[in-house]
C-alpha cells in the first residue's frame, strides 16, 4: 500500500488541511480552527467538523502579521474567549497557514486551580511572563 503524505499551501482548502486540525483536536480536546492565506478553512468542536469554510478575524490577524497572537476577540464565534493563533510558515518563514485553539491559561485561575501545587503556580507564571514583552 502506498501511503501519499499531507502538503499545504497558500491554497489549500478546508477539505485539504481538515486531517491536521483534527488531529491537534484530538490531542487536546479543545476548539480548533486552521485556515490557510488564500482559502478559508475548518471550525472543529467537540470532535466534529463544523465549517468546512471557516475564517475568524484572530486567524486573519495572525496571517496579516505573519505572527503568533494571544487575545480575546471582540468579534466572531470565539467573542470574548481567550484564544491562541500562529502561523504555520513555509520554508523562507512566511505564514502559508494559521491554526488557533481556545487559551486555557487565559480562562483559568491558576491560584485557584493549583492553590495546593504552589510549584505549578510559579512556572506557569514564569513562562507567561516571559510571553509578555514591556512596552
Amino acid at each position: 500500500m502506498e501511503y501519499l503524505g499531507i502538503t499545504i499551501t497558500a491554497n489549500s482548502t478546508g477539505k485539504d488541511i481538515v486531517s491536521i486540525a483534527k488531529a491537534i483536536h484530538d490531542i487536546v480536546g479543545l476548539p480548533i480552527t486552521m485556515r490557510t492565506l488564500n482559502s478559508p478553512g475548518v471550525r472543529i468542536e467537540k470532535g466534529k467538523v463544523l465549517d468546512y469554510n471557516y475564517t475568524g478575524p484572530v486567524l486573519e490577524k495572525a496571517l496579516e502579521t505573519n505572527s503568533t497572537v494571544r487575545t480575546i476577540p471582540k468579534t466572531g464565534d470565539y467573542t470574548g474567549i481567550p484564544v491562541v493563533v500562529s502561523t504555520i510558515k513555509n520554508e523562507d518563514g512566511y505564514g502559508i497557514a494559521a491554526i488557533g485553539i481556545v487559551d486555557v491559561v487565559g480562562t483559568i485561575d491558576l491560584g485557584a486551580a493549583f492553590g495546593d501545587y504552589p510549584q505549578i503556580v510559579n512556572q506557569v507564571s514564569d513562562i507567561l511572563r516571559n510571553r509578555v514583552s514591556a512596552p
